[in-house]
Parts: C-alpha cells; sequence; structure tokens
C-alpha cells in the first residue's frame, strides 16, 4: 500500500531560508568527502567555530499579496530602528566569542530600501563587535525598483555597495512577465528587473535571484521563458518557491473572495520538475529543495544554516540558534525598539531537547542533497536515534521515495551510511519528516 502524505509537496515562499527556525537530486560527481565535511557529518573536520549574522530591516515600499514575513510599509521610525539594530548587535557581542562570522546576510522586508549610509553603519557595527573571517560573505536582499531608483540619481549603487563590503546581491525578481507582477503586486516592472540583472552583472559575480512558480494560468512556455530569462545573464544562483496561500495575507483573502484563482499544485509540480531539468542542463546543482547554484557558488550563509551552525538574528522577529537553544525576537517594531533602548533583549528563548536537536538535524538534512548521516544522529543523539530512524524509513525506502548509500570517509578510515531523498521523494519531504520524528 502506497504511502499517502497529507503536506505541501514543494518548496514556498514562507519557507525561504531567511532567519526563521525550520518548524535531491542525486548528483554522481559530488565530492562526498568534502560534502560531508561541510554539513557537519565528519565529526572531526566539522567546523565549530563557524557563525553567521542575519540583519532584518522590516520596511517595505508596499505589501506583496503573497508575503507572511514582518514588514511596515511606514518609515517613520527608519532611524530610531537603525539605532536599535547597531544598539542589539552591542548588546549580543559576547553569544559568538568563541566564534569567527563568516557570513552577513541583510534581510526582510527590503534591505535595498536603506541608503548606503545605513548599511554601512550596521556592518561597521558588526565587524566592530564581533571576530569576522577574512572575505567573508556579505549578503544583501534588493529589489530592482530600489536598485535601478538609485542608480538614475546618484550613479551606480552597485559601486557603492561594493564599497562597504557587500559581495553578494540577493534580487527579488519573481517573474519577468508584467502581469504576474502585478498579480503579486511587486513593485518594479518587468523592464525593471531585466534592466537590473543587466547592470548587476556588470559589478557582482555573486548574485542570486528568486523565482516564482506556480502562479495560475502559468504555461509551461512561460515559465521556461522565465527561466531562459534568467540564464540569459549569466547569474550563477537561483532560489525558486511556489506561490503559496499563507493566513492572514491578501492572496487569501482574494482566493476565498474568488477574485483570485486558486492554486494549481498539479501544473506547480510541473514547473518545479522542468526547473529542475532546467537548471541542471545549464551546470546547475540543486544542493537544497529550493536553492540551485553552480559549483562554488553556492550560498554561504543559508548553507551554515544546514550544517547546523549557530548564527544570530539581529532586528524584530529575527530567529537566533545554537545548538542547544533557539530564540526569537518580538514582531514588532515599537515593541523592540523600546526594548534594546532600555538595554533588554525582546526575544523568547527555547531549550532544545536532544530530541528536539535529532528532528531538527532530520527535517534541515533531508531537504539537502548530503541527506543525513546516519552515524552522526548514533554519535550525537544516541544508538536509540538511529534505530528509529532506520525504521521508520524502511517504507519510504521500499517507495523508492528515500535511499541509503555507504561512502568511505578517508579521513576516518571508515563507511559513513547516509539516507537521502529520491527526487521523487524531494516532493514529498515535508511529510516524511514528520513520520521519521521522534515526539
Amino acid at each position: 500500500m502506497k504511502t499517502e502524505l497529507k503536506s505541501k509537496l514543494l518548496p514556498s515562499y514562507s519557507n525561504k531560508t531567511k532567519n526563521t527556525s525550520l518548524k535531491n537530486s542525486r548528483k554522481d560527481n559530488i565530492d562526498y568527502s568534502n560534502a560531508l565535511r561541510a554539513t557537519g557529518t565528519n565529526d572531526k573536520a566539522s567546523n565549530a567555530l563557524g557563525a553567521g549574522i542575519y540583519i532584518h530591516i522590516p520596511f517595505c515600499k508596499q505589501a506583496c499579496f503573497y508575503c507572511d514575513y514582518h514588514f511596515s510599509t511606514s518609515l517613520k521610525k527608519k532611524e530610531a530602528l537603525i539605532q536599535a539594530l547597531v544598539k542589539e548587535i552591542e548588546l549580543r557581542k559576547d553569544e559568538l566569542k568563541n566564534h569567527q562570522v563568516e557570513t552577513i546576510y541583510f534581510g526582510g522586508g527590503t534591505p535595498s530600501i536603506l541608503a548606503i549610509a545605513d548599511l554601512r553603519v550596521l556592518i561597521d557595527a558588526v565587524y566592530k563587535n564581533f571576530n569576522v573571517v577574512n572575505r567573508a560573505e556579505v549578503s544583501l536582499e534588493a529589489n530592482p525598483d530600489d536598485l535601478m531608483a538609485v542608480k538614475a540619481q546618484s550613479g551606480s549603487i552597485f559601486q557603492a555597495y561594493k564599497s562597504i563590503g557587500i559581495n553578494r546581491l540577493s534580487i527579488g525578481i519573481q517573474s519577468f512577465f508584467e502581469d504576474d507582477l502585478k498579480s503579486m503586486n511587486r513593485a518594479h516592472s518587468a523592464n525593471e528587473a531585466k534592466a537590473c540583472l543587466q547592470e548587476a552583472t556588470r559589478h557582482f559575480k555573486d548574485i542570486t535571484i528568486d523565482l516564482i512558480y506556480g502562479i495560475p494560468n502559468m504555461s509551461l512556455e512561460k515559465w521556461n521563458e522565465n527561466l531562459d530569462i534568467a540564464l540569459s545573464f549569466g547569474i550563477n544562483h537561483i532560489s525558486s518557491y511556489v506561490l503559496t496561500v499563507e493566513p492572514k495575507t491578501a492572496l487569501k483573502a482574494f482566493i476565498k473572495k474568488g477574485s483570485y484563482p486558486p492554486i494549481d499544485e498539479p501544473l506547480a509540480l510541473q514547473h518545479f520538475n522542468y526547473l529542475i531539468e532546467k537548471t541542471k542542463a545549464h551546470g546547475f546543482v540543486q544542493y537544497e529543495i529550493s536553492s540551485f547554484g553552480k559549483p562554488n557558488c553556492f550560498s554561504k550563509h543559508n548553507t551554515s544554516y544546514w550544517q547546523g551552525k549557530p548564527y544570530i538574528g539581529i532586528g524584530p522577529s529575527a530567529h537566533s540558534y545554537s545548538k542547544t537553544q533557539r530564540s526569537w525576537n518580538v514582531s514588532n517594531n515599537s515593541k523592540y525598539i523600546k526594548s534594546i533602548n532600555n538595554n533588554e533583549l525582546p526575544h523568547t528563548i527555547e531549550t532544545l531537547s536532544i530530541t528536539d536537536q535529532y528532528n531538527e538535524y532530520v527535517m534541515i538534512g533531508l531537504r539537502t542533497m548530503w541527506g543525513v548521516s546516519l552515524n552522526k544522529i548514533e554519535h550525537d543523539f544516541g544508538l536509540s536515534y538511529r534505530v528509529h530512524l532506520e525504521k521508520a524509513s524502511e517504507k519510504f525506502i521500499d517507495e523508492e521515495l528515500l535511499s541509503v548509500s555507504v561512502i568511505s570517509d578517508k579521513e576516518q578510515q571508515n563507511a559513513i551510511k547516509i539516507l537521502k531523498a529520491t527526487p521523487k521523494g524531494m516532493f514529498l519531504v515535508d511529510g516524511m519528516v514528520a513520520e521519521l520524528f521522534l515526539i
């Protein structure tokens, strides 16, 4: 009897890897020894000293219909918020005193809404208060309309970003078609999306773009053209998410009223399959369910999440993580500013049990091309956890949704057993991991 998994089948925009707590395809030429070290499955080589910093900029020009992230369309508190961000950085400087910060990520909201001077102040504060490695990855989420508007007014914004240390751009394209952008209430036009990438690729080597698929009535031909346009700019990374209907969003209300068509999941699956095939043909690796990068061009910041490295989230709604605890800041700009100004951290802390840590490792690992190491599970959590996972995964292996492989670890001179999702199983990862959890 086939397993029926009632779950979200596809990587959704709401699961976009940013700073939130986390509530493939096989690639035969992957260097698994390096991959294992990168994900911490080789205990000896795992880099326990690496860490990341996420800074949440909770401002947007307008609300996209599908978005359920924390943001405000009012900039009245911008200056006070910037000052509070700097102060939170200072208040938390000792949290990573035994770690080297390898990545800094500005997310939102819309970080590109900030002036260069604001971003410089925040970057300087991080370098002043933390031990940041040389050539750290410093990423900025940006919208095309912001980038092109500033360029028109004062020359190249891209050069200005580089001058303050930003070396990776994450540009929210979403679609190259005007009707799609209007249906999502995006602030930029199709022409701005293309012009922005044309200019950005002249200045930046490391660029990723967001694309949304599963938009109702989007034909495969139209989705293919979206991908063709994106690939024509020579970018080395794409993050792609299905359009999902989240509670308390405008999209949810529109569908309920009948003014917007419901999501066509079979069509979205076709889009996803085509995305995998198209990117692979152009030399991209699907290293996480929604992340496609050229070799050596994977997101270091997002990969650090999947490696289980610690990170600090700065700003309203930002999440932080260490192996044994998770915390999240209040999702209210005024309350956040008030608490920080009173020298109080406005966060809630959750202590993670061994079982919580196991569940998190399985949930994250199966979303990546590296999978999960049964050896690591036994080493870190205990033999009973490995036995549980092996037994619980049997039915999914029989149905070719999961696979097991044994690889040699030359450094430790032993065999490592890896459990990972098959290409077919990747669609059902969220449902499978729920059955692999220990409660």
